[in-house]
């Protein structure tokens, strides 16, 4: 009697332990970079669209944020699946540590860099507003963790103006608080993300110079497999579909 009633206990513990297994890989969770995030959103839904299974729990957790501390969080642990990073510099760095799945590292978006500011006019279509130096502050990302901030630097000594301008230059942690430094008018104009300035939950008016690409390097925003999953897999494989590739080239990137 007593060897059935622990049968039982075991097949129980099975099957819970069965339920607790499927329901954990039925959600991924997403460290996407701050830049990419708003895009993100959208292909998600596009994704959930095409995979109306409701048969199956599937949830995707984002956690937008600097590319910097989202690798610094998965050194220490952190449970993502899939990592969006701003740049190619980390993910390659996950690689060569192996702490990602094998040959799961991608190149998903070419970032492109504009100048902006709320004003308009205020900013020409060639940058000179940059020279005129008609602002008290302008924002960019911090170079030293913000791969949008590494392609300002370059941009502004390409044009032989970062020590010039240095003395007025305030750093966003990263993209997204730059961009919030200048809409919030406490700089006058500032490097962001020219998805930003499409972004329409933003209805951002003022003027832009979208950088010449000759002015910086490639801003290759690549992304890496952290656990498996199948879940994780579908949704590599639609992200590099025509749909999804259609949403990035609409939301101000080029394609690799």
């Amino acid at each position: 009697m007593l060897h059935a009633k622990l049968k039982v206990f075991v097949l129980i513990f099975a099957c819970q332990f069965l339920f607790i297994t499927q329901a954990l890989s039925s959600e991924i969770r997403i460290a996407v970079a701050s830049n990419f995030y708003s895009t993100m959103q959208e292909i998600i839904v596009q994704f959930e669209l095409e995979n109306t299974d409701t048969s199956k729990a599937n949830e995707i957790v984002l956690i937008p944020g600097s590319s910097g501390k989202h690798f610094a969080q998965i050194i220490n642990g952190a449970p993502f699946d899939l990592f969006f990073s701003a740049d190619k510099i980390r993910p390659t760095l996950l690689e060569e540590q192996g702490a990602i799945r094998e040959q799961s590292r991608f190149t998903y978006a070419l970032g492109r860099l504009a100048l902006w500011s709320p004003r308009s006019p205020f900013i020409d279509s060639e940058g000179e507003a940059l020279f005129d130096e008609d602002f008290r502050f302008i924002a960019i990302a911090n170079p030293k963790i913000a791969p949008y901030g590494i392609a300002s630097k370059e941009v502004l000594m390409s044009m032989k103006l970062w020590q010039d301008l240095n003395k007025k230059i305030v750093r966003g942690e990263n993209i997204a608080q730059t961009f919030q430094f200048v809409s919030s008018g406490n700089a006058e104009l500032g490097f962001v993300s020219y998805s930003q300035i499409l972004d329409s939950n933003f209805n951002l008016g003022g003027s832009f110079w979208l950088v010449p690409q000759s002015l910086y390097n490639p801003i290759e925003q690549q992304a890496v497999l952290l656990r498996d999953s199948t879940l994780a897999r579908d949704f590599i494989a639609f992200l590099k579909s025509e749909k999804a590739l259609n949403l990035i080239k609409k939301n101000g990137y080029d394609l690799p």
